[in-house]
């Protein structure tokens, strides 16, 4: 029991000094420093890249080109297999 209650006193006085200094944290936070920066301007790159490129990939799904690419697939495969089957049939006669 005894431990109990110490480990919920320590709790309690952890509680309040994390409490404090989430308050000074935040007085810290508003003092930008030369990393913060840098490190925004990379983030604020990164996004725009990020933007741009989705950007770009919308674009090209707004030209449709899965579906002509599968359109060109299914007419080249209709072609390739209609010259197959004749020049199989021209074999099968040019043998018998």
């Amino acid at each position: 029991m005894n431990k109990l209650l110490v480990v919920t006193v320590l709790v309690a006085l952890l509680a309040v000094n994390t409490d404090s200094f989430r308050l000074r944290r935040q007085v810290a936070e508003e003092e930008e420093g030369t990393l913060t920066k840098i490190s925004d301007a990379v983030k604020s790159y990164y996004n725009s890249a990020v933007d741009t490129v989705n950007g770009y990939v919308d674009s090209i799904k707004g030209l449709k080109l899965e579906e002509k690419a599968k359109n060109l697939y299914t007419e080249t495969s209709t072609v390739v297999s209609t010259y197959a089957g004749i020049f199989q049939d021209q074999l099968y006669h040019f043998f018998h």
